[in-house]
């Protein structure tokens, strides 16, 4: 058995210097799926407004963040930026922001893409967003495969590593 999560709706972001691909997990958090690419356009403010406003009309209780990391884990100077801006949008947006490993889902997404057999106009506009959307869903799955094991039936028995509280 596992623990039931509470519902939540996250937006997922992946950071280019020229676009900023958003994507949307369902309301129950089960699913990510492509939602939206803001523009870079040189004013960072601006930009954050509207992913709070994406997120306040995607009515997004949290916001995920991909993360660059180099391939053997190491900060990349675009993963320091990254760090940098979640900050900035946590401010912005006044929700909780949480990072998340973004490796390979720029590789992911063109292969996805490629295989739907696209054409490479129509790849290049889907790419960042649905890059948000892999590294989203990982985020989600990570998430829900991380909660403890509970068995319902035996919620009420005591922690068998917990001492015993006098009542």
């Amino acid at each position: 058995y596992r623990l039931t999560l509470p519902r939540m709706r996250a937006l997922g972001l992946d950071l280019g210097s020229k676009r900023i691909g958003v994507a949307l997990s369902t309301s129950d958090g089960v699913l990510a799926t492509p939602y939206e690419v803001v523009q870079r356009n040189g004013d960072r403010a601006r930009e954050h407004r509207k992913i709070a406003e994406l997120a306040a009309e995607a009515e997004a209780e949290v916001i995920v963040v991909g993360m660059p990391y180099h391939l053997d884990g190491r900060l990349s100077p675009n993963a320091k930026a990254a760090l940098e801006e979640a900050e900035q949008l946590r401010d912005a947006c006044g929700l909780p922001v949480e990072t998340y490993d973004e490796r390979l889902t720029t590789v992911t997404a063109a292969r996805s893409l490629k295989e739907m057999n696209l054409n490479p106009a129509a790849r290049r506009r889907a790419i960042d967003q649905v890059a948000a959307a892999v590294m989203l869903q990982a985020w989600l799955d990570h998430r829900r495969e991380n909660t403890p094991n509970q068995d319902p039936l035996n919620q009420d028995l005591p922690d068998p590593d917990q001492p015993e509280q006098d009542q």
